[in-house]
């Protein structure tokens, strides 16, 4: 059944509407430490209160409303006409100091925009994305892992984030697009000021600059590469649609696939239907990765679209141009699907569904088993330097994301490639 829609009626109280229910009570913080702690205790609160949309904060006086209803989330995300991914409404009114304007602001390709802009950008992006070689990635993921894992294991401990997730992803990233060393050490800084909040004109522009000198080798010296797949398109995309094609793969490729390793591995070594196992129980790493991405995705609340006009959907009002965030870890533990057959791995929604689906699931898949298979052979015997309960979560309304995954096993020598 089509989403109702209603036209945005100047002056009108229920086109004014701020809350999407219970509009007398506050909005709820998603982007606290206390939050981060423990979110299904909250989804739970939440649900119970709300139903399947929730007043939340996004940050400090940023509302929106968060979906906790998986029925709810499916009526959304396969309702582009109504329910658009194009920001640009909701940020003009948005100060530029705003925590999650970076992640929510307008531009120019496939995640942020909507109708024949979107289907230009997506179809661009598919066609880079389907030149990878799922073959070679097998071997890139090694060559890098290998000496990542051979840099910490005879020490006998290490933090799996800052020195083997992140830096294994970052480096593939930058092997997909065809990225030299020296170019990508210049992103990776980039990216860290812009994410720290230090000096972020100068990081965007440090960014930027090194976007540019990555078209101008590829141009230069194309190759079997994700930017020269973009640049060659016959969609012909300008210097700036580029620089954002690119910025796509580094922002939704390191840090959901950063996480997606880090959560499973956490798994692996605390549950004992997983940690038993290691060294050779009943249960595979792709059990282990499907079971965080039904019950604890790396994006847990994402895939956000601002409605074009005021919405009434299950009884409760959506503002126009205010953000709707689906939130996958509430929708896929949601208890209505429990009941009702659809809690088989394949229905979760942490790729999202519908036009905005994620088009690199397979490579991502491909990498992150890769990753995980190629520490656990290597190092067989590791579990957690500290108890599962001292672990950290970093606060943010989007991630499920450990702060450091400390580790301790016994001091092996180096590995060779074969």
């Amino acid at each position: 059944m089509t989403t109702p829609q209603y036209p945005d009626r100047s002056g009108d109280r229920l086109a004014g509407t701020r809350f999407p229910v219970d509009t007398n009570g506050p909005r709820v913080p998603v982007y606290t430490k206390e939050f981060a702690a423990d979110p299904h205790r909250a989804y739970q609160q939440m649900r119970a209160r709300y139903g399947s949309l929730v007043p939340v904060d996004l940050a400090p006086g940023v509302p929106a409303t968060l979906v906790v209803g998986y029925h709810s989330a499916l009526r959304i995300l396969n309702d582009p006409d109504h329910f658009s991914a194009d920001s640009r409404i909701w940020q003009q009114n948005i100060p530029a100091d705003c925590p999650v304007l970076p992640m929510l602001q307008w531009r120019p390709n496939a995640i942020r925009c909507a109708g024949v802009e979107h289907l230009r950008y997506r179809k661009v992006t598919v066609a880079a994305l389907d030149g990878v070689d799922r073959f070679a990635l097998h071997s890139t993921v090694e060559q890098i892992a290998i000496p990542l894992i051979n840099s910490f294991c005879e020490t006998g401990t290490a933090d799996l984030v800052g020195q083997y997730a992140f830096p294994l992803t970052f480096e593939v990233v930058n092997v997909l697009l065809g990225c030299p060393p020296e170019i990508g050490q210049r992103a990776a800084q980039a990216i860290a000021s812009i994410l720290d909040g230090a000096h972020a004109d100068q990081a965007n522009a440090m960014l930027v600059q090194a976007m540019f000198d990555l078209m101008a080798l590829k141009r230069a010296e194309p190759g079997d590469d994700i930017t020269t797949r973009l640049l060659r398109h016959p969609a012909g995309l300008d210097d700036m649609e580029m620089i954002h094609q690119i910025l796509v793969f580094y922002g939704a490729g390191i840090e959901p696939m950063q996480n997606l390793i880090i959560n499973t591995l956490r798994l692996m070594l605390t549950d004992d239907r997983f940690a038993s196992g290691l060294i050779g129980g009943s249960l595979s790493t792709r059990d282990a990765l499907d079971e965080v991405l039904f019950t604890d995705p790396p994006m847990a609340n994402y895939c956000v679209s601002f409605p074009r006009q005021p919405v009434l959907i299950e009884g409760a009002w959506l503002p126009a141009h205010q953000p709707v965030v689906i939130s996958m870890a509430a929708c896929n533990n949601d208890p209505a699907i429990a009941d009702d057959g659809h809690t088989v791995n394949s229905s979760h929604l942490s790729w999202s569904v519908g036009v905005h689906a994620c088009p690199a699931r397979s490579v991502a898949y491909l990498v992150v088993q890769d990753a995980i298979d190629q520490l656990l052979d290597a190092l067989p015997e590791m579990r957690l330097a500290i108890s599962a309960a001292e672990l950290t979560w970093r606060p943010g309304p989007f991630h499920r994301a450990l702060a450091s995954l400390p580790v301790v096993f016994p001091e092996s020598p180096p590995l060779q490639f074969v």
